[in-house]
């Protein structure tokens, strides 16, 4: 029964990757990635506030299998924020690289730290 939630928490997270990658790259006239750190940095903010309510023992074992491992997992993309990197970085912008690996791990474990505060003082 685990591996559905995960499915199904998938079948929603890979779409909603896709749909708000184009959505957020459609509006920006830059070469920089802005979708994917747009879905990577919200996945983080997610996986945040599953995290806070499960320390606040608000969040089942089911609820991180089908949001943390499914959703989370489809929806935020490791492969595809390293290939545009290096895609960034072999033509010659190599200071939009650099910044897209800074300001992806920063915005990310802000992200994953302000969504495990908010969810426990909700929850607490």
């Amino acid at each position: 029964m685990n591996w559905l939630l995960v499915v199904a928490g998938a079948l929603v997270g890979a779409p909603l990757r896709y749909l708000t990658d184009r959505a957020v790259q459609v509006r920006h006239d830059s070469v920089f990635p802005w979708g994917t750190f747009v879905v990577n940095t919200a996945a983080c903010l997610v996986l945040g506030a599953l995290a806070g309510a499960a320390l606040a023992g608000a969040a089942s074992s089911q609820l991180g299998l089908l949001l943390g491992t499914g959703l989370c997992g489809a929806l935020s993309t490791y492969s595809t924020f390293s290939y545009e990197t290096l895609r960034l970085a072999e033509r010659g912008r190599r200071f939009l690289a650099a910044a897209n690996v800074a300001a992806s791990v920063l915005a990310g474990l802000g992200a994953v730290v302000l969504g495990s505060q908010v969810a426990r003082q909700l929850l607490v």
